[in-house]
């Protein structure tokens, strides 16, 4: 966007400050950034950014307005009061960058609408490494013209980037590219500790599965890099996240009139590792809790 003048950038948490880094040493434009902890905002004025001081005056000074929070409740929180909605002008572009609830991406896109404003959904997907090297994967959710003046933008920290369809498109796949690697990585729980009970090392069955039909993304990275080793720290994508996103699944189906036996399921075994204490380990950590059954 050539004519941007100020990009904005709220919520620096684990995804969030790579990626707003990425868009200061990238875009070639100012980039203001605003969160409630001030160790990341200062890591990032150190390395050009600026400080806004509040919701409200990041909205009045920036034409493209970035996303990164945990939730919709947090979503919320910074559209209503004096926030989003009462700040924007005609013209501006707001990019929710976190996995939402789809009816909440439609209502906040209508609103802003009216004031000549637009909303678009632009989840991201990968690892917090693929956001420190600017390789995410992004699905987006808005109208052909605006898809094309805002690629350039979001490809400063991602290396694929698709256009899903008009808003919500890029909630709902990303929604359900979550629901797949949720359920993926169940089984893969399921097959290690069938595996140890029966004297095969998990870390061979994984290697050997990568070289066949069950290879996959979640097998080469949450399989070999969390359950295997038993590593599933905090301030990663929790158990908690992962069932809130589950949710949103559910809730497409339900309303599609669709029951989703398997999404289910894994909604009850996240549940149950959140019961057990599991609520801010990395959500592979489901591993552990079927392991003990």
């Amino acid at each position: 966007m050539s004519d941007t003048k100020a990009l904005g950038f709220i919520g620096l948490g684990v995804m969030g400050e790579p990626i707003c880094r990425n868009l200061v040493k990238k875009s070639g434009k100012r980039v203001l950034a605003f969160d409630l902890a001030a160790e990341p905002l200062q890591r990032l004025h150190e390395e050009g950014a600026y400080v806004a001081g509040s919701v409200a005056t990041l909205i009045r000074v920036c034409d493209v307005v970035f996303l990164c929070l945990p939730s919709a409740k947090h979503v919320r929180a910074v559209f209503e009061g004096d926030g989003i909605l009462r700040n924007i002008r005609s013209g501006q572009i707001v990019i929710d960058l976190g996995t939402s609830s789809v009816s909440q991406t439609r209502d906040f896109a209508k609103q802003l609408r009216t004031k000549g404003a637009s909303w678009i959904d632009a989840p991201i997907a990968r690892t917090r490494q693929a956001a420190q090297d600017g390789t995410l994967s992004v699905m987006v959710g808005t109208t052909a013209a605006l898809y094309a003046t805002i690629e350039p933008l979001i490809r400063c920290f991602a290396s694929d980037v698709t256009h899903c369809g008009d808003v919500g498109a890029g909630q709902v796949t990303k929604i359900l590219n979550n629901m797949v690697l949720f359920e993926t990585v169940n089984a893969l729980a399921e097959a290690v500790a069938v595996a140890k009970r029966n004297g095969v090392d998990p870390k061979l069955l994984l290697e050997t599965l990568s070289k066949g039909s069950a290879d996959s993304f979640a097998l080469r990275n949450h399989g070999l890099k969390a359950i295997v080793p038993g590593v599933f720290p905090e301030r990663a994508f929790s158990t908690d996240y992962a069932l809130k996103d589950l949710s949103y699944a559910l809730e497409l189906a339900a309303d599609a009139g669709i029951k989703i036996r398997g999404a289910e399921l894994v909604g009850t075994i996240l549940q149950e590792a959140i019961d057990a204490g599991s609520k801010d380990n990395y959500f592979p950590v489901i591993a552990k809790h079927i392991d003990k059954a």
